[in-house]
């Protein structure tokens, strides 16, 4: 049974967890649990996805119950109207609020874009981030005696693919557990310590224009894990276990 945060006539928005796809692929077509499949056989209708979340990424997952209404929020994701929120552990300290501007080429995958046009110029993206809270480990990773993460605030205002994931690393600050563009070392580090091997990166609320209300809606996914939360990550960073 997935979460279900928010539910109404016209809408849907469950907790998404990690690991699992939004809709079947080809390129995974072995796999048999899927976000749409799941949440249908659980409302006992039929659900319209308007914007996706990677399949390592946890949070806000927003579905409508009406092609038209799909179209509706569609077009807010579009014009850049719907404000995320996300949460990230990232590697090194990273203390400051900034606003990343940087174009990402469009990443293309090997099959499923083999007749994508090549070589296109580089897209306009931009993300904010504000650091959260720090710590250390007592322990040397690769080159550098110790392990230094940051719990960081990050709202893109663009939507690119893997864009968090490619600024956070564009800036020496990957997030923990991204396989492609993270950093081994830390990842091995962080899933030893914590016994945590997913991404750490979860969509933690959603604020939109309802489409039939008129009115402004904030959906809010807490996370399982605690690290994702300031106070836990505080207190749940510090003790005799690293020393």
């Amino acid at each position: 049974m997935l979460e279900i945060i928010y539910q109404d006539d016209y809408l849907v928005a469950i907790n998404k967890p990690s690991g699992w796809l939004v809709h079947r692929s080809w390129l995974d077509k072995h796999e048999k649990v899927v976000i749409m499949q799941t949440l249908r056989d659980q409302l006992g209708q039929h659900v319209f996805p308007v914007h996706r979340l990677d399949r390592p990424t946890s949070g806000v997952l927003l579905f409508a119950l009406s092609a038209d209404i799909a179209r509706e929020l569609a077009a807010q994701f579009a014009n850049g109207d719907i404000e995320k929120r996300y949460l990230a552990i990232v590697r090194g300290f990273l203390t400051d609020e900034a606003v990343i501007d940087y174009p990402l080429v469009e990443e293309l995958d090997r099959i499923a874009d083999k007749f994508a046009q090549q070589n296109k110029p580089a897209q306009p993206a931009v993300s904010c981030y504000k650091g959260l809270a720090t710590f250390e480990l007592p322990i040397a990773v690769g080159r550098y005696p110790t392990a230094r993460y940051s719990l960081v605030e990050l709202k893109p205002k663009t939507g690119r693919k893997h864009q968090l994931r490619r600024h956070l690393k564009h800036i020496f600050h990957p997030i923990i557990g991204d396989s492609k563009h993270g950093d081994l070392h830390q990842n091995r580090a962080f899933s030893h310590y914590f016994g945590i091997k997913r991404l750490m990166l979860h969509a933690e609320s959603l604020c939109f224009i309802h489409p039939i209300s008129k009115q402004k809606q904030i959906l809010q996914a807490r996370s399982d894990i605690s690290l994702f939360d300031v106070d836990s990550f505080k207190n749940n960073t510090q003790g005799s276990q690293f020393t």
